[in-house]
């Protein structure tokens, strides 16, 4: 009963959101919906990267977990795309507990909580890395007011780097011998300096990448949808800024306030404000429904897989 008394508030509490940010929308612009004189075609196509993306995404941090305890495919896509979703409701990062809930609670091969939260660790690490090529770009062609923040994204992806790189150095540091759960924590970094650690780590750079590369196409479409000539610097600006709370640690609010922060982000840049606001929402819309759509799959396949499994083993058991 309290399980569903959660749920109940948290449907509400998006509702309330989303109801929340259309009318602010319509109040600044004028526009009764963020799409109302969009391009279609090209809304359809931003929605068709934005899943894309999810997709990468999930293929990357699944070749980030042990190989004892590696889950499924489907499992990895419900849990990317549930966590995304609950962005609408969850302030901070509190995403996490949905990401590592949904794992959890999806059949398949059991995978330990330390497995999840070292393979997150490693994710953040290796995705700060796979954004460097993005956002030094973006960091080269934007204008001033928007170079600090984006050399703070560089310097995060920098750090990381150097630290995959002298890992096997870091577990050898007096500080991390005394200490069990660092000494953990820097074992598993540095295990991606081993051969198979390597190859798994460079193949979910690549993933991360394309995830990182359809977001900002996706984005390119959404502006071009609103009636935004094609400009890959605001594309990229957007992307790095606005995942920044997904790279850098830091604290991210829901979606009122990741709204909030992409007008911001395409006003500095020039935008128009009915552009910026009605983009923000949009976006928002658009990412919600794509990880939603990516957690249904995901999980409708992990299930779907679970039950194939087990009815073969039970017709094996029966044969013999």
């Amino acid at each position: 009963m309290a399980r569903h008394r959660r749920w109940v508030a948290a449907a509400v509490f998006a509702a309330v959101s989303l109801l929340a940010c259309l009318l602010l929308g319509r109040l600044l612009t004028g526009s009764s919906w963020p799409l109302a004189h969009a391009s279609l075609l090209l809304v359809a196509a931003a929605g068709v990267c934005y899943f894309v993306s999810f997709v990468a995404r999930a293929r990357g941090w699944r070749r980030l977990f042990p190989c004892d305890e590696c889950p499924g495919q489907a499992r990895c896509l419900a849990s990317v795309g549930a966590a995304a979703a609950s962005g609408i409701v969850l302030p901070f990062r509190l995403d996490y507990l949905i990401k590592i809930g949904t794992l959890r609670r999806l059949g398949g091969i059991k995978v330990s909580l330390e497995a999840i939260a070292l393979s997150i660790i490693s994710l953040g690490m290796v995705d700060a890395v796979a954004m460097l090529p993005l956002s030094i770009s973006a960091t080269a062609t934007s204008s001033a007011s928007l170079r600090g923040p984006l050399l703070v994204v560089v310097a995060f992806g920098i750090g990381c780097c150097i630290l995959l790189l002298t890992s096997a150095r870091l577990v050898r540091l007096p500080l991390l011998r005394r200490s069990r759960r660092l000494g953990t924590v820097a074992g598993h970094v540095s295990a991606h300096k081993t051969t198979a650690g390597r190859r798994s780590a460079g193949v979910a750079a690549l993933y991360l990448l394309a995830c990182w590369t359809a977001r900002a196409l996706g984005t390119v479409l959404l502006l071009s949808a609103l009636g935004l000539r094609f400009s890959p610097t605001i594309a990229l600006c957007v992307i790095c800024l606005s995942a920044a709370a997904g790279v850098v640690p830091i604290t991210a609010g829901g979606l009122i306030v990741g709204v909030g922060a992409t007008a911001a982000i395409l006003l500095t840049l020039g935008v128009g404000k009915d552009i910026a606001i009605n983009f923000s929402l949009a976006s928002g819309l658009l990412i919600t429904s794509s990880a939603t759509l990516a957690a249904l799959c995901g999980a409708a396949l992990s299930i779907t897989t679970v039950a194939l499994a087990r009815r073969r083993a039970a017709a094996h058991v029966g044969i013999a």
